[in-house]
């Protein structure tokens, strides 16, 4: 008797025992505090796979490059005007008191003789990379000359005003930016152009040897041609193969890889 009620016993204890482990498993977390792989469903790791698709690098910017506006007046002012990629365009304008604080004059030549003139100076960072530039076109036979850099607000209206009273309004707006919505006064633009031009801002550059060499390796350096033929629709300025503008080589060498202008660049990248 005593044999059987000690084996049922034992039979007990052993059912409890393997209840109590199931129970213990079913829902509980690991160690970490995580799930058992096998309470994830597996809709679960598709979901998770979709959700986490690489992102080009290329293609992510950081948001301290991204313009900061403010309305004013009807007019959206960007409030961060020493970011390198500051997009100046018709629709966003710089303060009108706007000056870079790091102007210098870049070691190349300038068409124009005064050494201190307002026109021949350039942030640092941009200035810098307009000599690398200048040098390496000088080691492949390519003699560039820099035309218009830096204009002050102050500049750039009187500039407009001479070209409504000589073209008109509406002629004007095509080629001379409003006051406040020149990239010259970001200090990061410059107008170049070569002897073969007549040292002259005219679209027969883009078809020189100096307009191609610039077009095919000033992304190399950090610049763009920033109004591109066959985007006028976009930028709202016609085809200036001598305007250059600095973002850096990182977003130049996209740019120019993938046939953009600034403000499409803006709108494929991913701000970060």
């Amino acid at each position: 008797m005593n044999q059987r009620w000690q084996a049922a016993m034992l039979v007990c204890l052993l059912l409890a025992g393997c209840q109590t482990g199931e129970s213990g498993s079913n829902g509980a977390a690991g160690p970490s505090g995580q799930p058992p792989e096998s309470a994830v469903h597996p809709s679960d790791h598709q979901q998770g796979k979709t959700s986490q698709s690489p992102v080009d690098p290329d293609l992510q910017l950081e948001a301290k490059y991204w313009n900061i506006v403010k309305v004013q007046n009807g007019q959206k002012v960007i409030q961060n005007p020493d970011n390198i990629l500051v997009l100046v365009n018709k629709e966003q304008s710089l303060p009108p008191g706007y000056k870079p604080a790091d102007l210098v004059v870049p070691r190349v030549p300038f068409v124009c003789a005064d050494p201190n003139a307002e026109k021949r100076h350039m942030r640092a960072e941009a200035a810098a990379a307009l000599e690398e530039m200048f040098a390496a076109a000088r080691r492949d036979g390519i003699e560039l000359v820099a035309v218009s850099a830096y204009r002050s607000y102050e500049r750039q209206q009187v500039i407009f005003a001479e070209e409504v009273r000589q073209k008109g309004k509406e002629k004007a707006v095509q080629a001379v930016a409003h006051p406040g919505q020149s990239e010259h006064q970001t200090g990061l633009a410059v107008d170049i152009s070569s002897r073969s031009a007549g040292c002259q801002l005219t679209q027969s550059f883009g078809a020189t040897k100096e307009g191609q060499w610039v077009a095919a390796h000033a992304h190399e350096y950090g610049f763009i041609i920033r109004y591109p033929k066959g985007k006028e629709a976009v930028t709202g300025y016609k085809y200036e193969p001598w305007h250059l503008r600095y973002v850096g080589r990182k977003a130049a060498a996209v740019i120019k890889k993938r046939g953009l202008t600034l403000e499409e660049y803006f709108k494929v990248v991913k701000k970060v």
